[in-house]
């Protein structure tokens, strides 16, 4: 955890030199608490001191990067809404060496197409973990043979000679080891001539905190991903809590690092409760036995929401769009806010009238309807303001608005503002548009 002003001063030099260019060492190092000023400004520091100072700069749950483009770890609170979490968590398939052929191609082939829209954001599972457990090589060469590079690939053995020829043929983006495993010095070695996150796991969080001091102290290797042991919920939930309490309430470094979770049920309902929680409590990465995209979608959704900085909406970019193909100067005009979910409502129900349409979106700050327009950012003002910055009339010569029946008190103003428009109040629910554009525009 950052250290305070005073904690700092005890380990500078104290030597008031000035050459910092501060008057005392003390001003300093309230200075560099504050980051107002980097470390190297000081002239006799000790490396020692370096080492003691990045270490504490780091957040309580390291952070580590997979496949060079995913972070995961790396958050500075223990809940949301004390700041956010910035770095969602993986979810991955599991592929196991003991599935024959058909399931191993078909598992592949579905975790291909784990792409999903989601209020207008591309999303998917990330992750392809295959598990080890007979270690054939050329049996696992056939799996990850039949894996596109652009896939990030993770495996799991009880032998680092395996992981070894596996690397000879393929990238593999995160490698595991098995519980109390005699050759952990070979799999460090591997992570470490490769930049390869290490998975380390154990019973109980006991024996996950030895093997990772035996790993940190005697081998020097600290980009370790924790895999916990997934027996009831109870567990797991206690699990998960403790590691992120001991780790940010009492900076305790050998559970400081991301977690994940395996759940290698075949039962659908156990799957969807125990990832779930894991994606609720604090998982960095969580494999499901599964590539189902009903229980991906789900599980993608949840992760969204957890990981979207509650201050800042999802918002889609103001302008005028055309919905449903090519509207023409007669189509209907409609105007809402460019909060996401609001825009990903209203585009499906014009899409089902079947009737092509203008669609103005304005700038709200990503509010809904009803809040904009309690918070005077869905204002009469703001939509002319719009109408004129996209030259809407070069677009409609009906000069006919539909505006949101739940701000139907807007249409007087927009009445006075707009003299030549025709005002007209659409439905207050999305589901209503079809019925109403037919009505009106049909």
């Amino acid at each position: 955890m950052a250290l305070t002003g005073l904690e700092i001063y005890k380990l500078l030099p104290k030597t008031n030199c000035k050459k910092c260019g501060f008057p005392t060492c003390l001003a300093f190092a309230m200075a560099l608490a504050a980051k107002k000023v980097s470390l190297e400004s000081c002239p006799y520091v000790s490396e020692e001191t370096k080492r003691i100072l990045a270490e504490a700069a780091e957040p309580p749950i390291r952070t580590i990067t997979i496949a060079e483009k995913y972070k995961i770890g790396g958050e500075t609170v223990l809940f949301r809404h004390e700041k956010t979490f910035y770095n969602p968590c993986l979810i991955g398939v599991l592929i196991k060496d003991t599935f024959n052929d058909e399931i191993i191609s078909d598992r592949i082939k579905k975790f291909k197409n784990l792409e999903f829209d989601r209020v207008g954001q591309k999303v998917r599972s990330e992750l392809l973990l295959i598990k080890s457990e007979q270690d054939n090589v050329d049996h696992i060469k056939n799996i990850v043979s039949q894996v596109d590079t652009n896939i990030v690939v993770g495996l799991i053995s009880k032998s680092p000679s395996v992981i070894e020829e596996i690397l000879k043929i393929k990238k593999l983006h995160l490698i595991g080891l098995a519980e109390n495993n005699s050759e952990l010095e070979k799999f460090v070695n591997i992570a470490k001539q490769n930049s390869i996150p290490l998975m380390v796991g154990g019973e109980n969080l006991q024996e996950i905190v030895s093997v990772v001091n035996t790993i940190v102290q005697n081998f020097g290797y600290r980009e370790l991903i924790l895999n916990l042991p997934v027996k009831n919920y109870v567990q797991l939930t206690e699990d998960l809590t403790q590691i992120r309490r001991l780790a940010f309430k009492k900076n305790f470094r050998p559970l400081g690092y991301p977690t994940s979770v395996i759940i290698e049920s075949d039962d659908v309902t156990t799957t969807l409760s125990y990832a779930s929680l894991a994606i609720l409590k604090y998982g960095s990465i969580v494999v499901v036995n599964t590539a189902e995209p009903e229980v991906h979608l789900p599980l993608i959704t949840l992760r969204l929401n957890i990981y979207t900085d509650p201050q800042k909406p999802v918002t889609v970019e103001p302008k005028l769009y055309k919905i449903g193909g090519e509207p023409k100067e007669d189509s209907p005009l409609l105007v809402t806010t460019n909060f996401s979910l609001t825009y990903y409502s209203v585009e499906p129900e014009i899409l089902n009238s079947k009737i092509p349409s203008w669609l103005l979106i304005v700038d709200t700050d990503g509010l809904s309807v009803l809040t904009a327009w309690a918070a005077e950012k869905f204002t009469a003002e703001k939509v002319v303001e719009s109408i004129k910055k996209e030259n809407v009339e070069n677009y409609v010569r009906h000069k006919k608005i539909v505006i949101p029946g739940y701000v139907a008190v807007m249409s007087g103003k927009l009445n006075d503002l707009l003299s030549d428009w025709e005002i007209i109040v659409g439905p207050k629910e999305a589901s209503g548009i079809p019925k109403f554009l037919k009505s009106m525009f049909g």
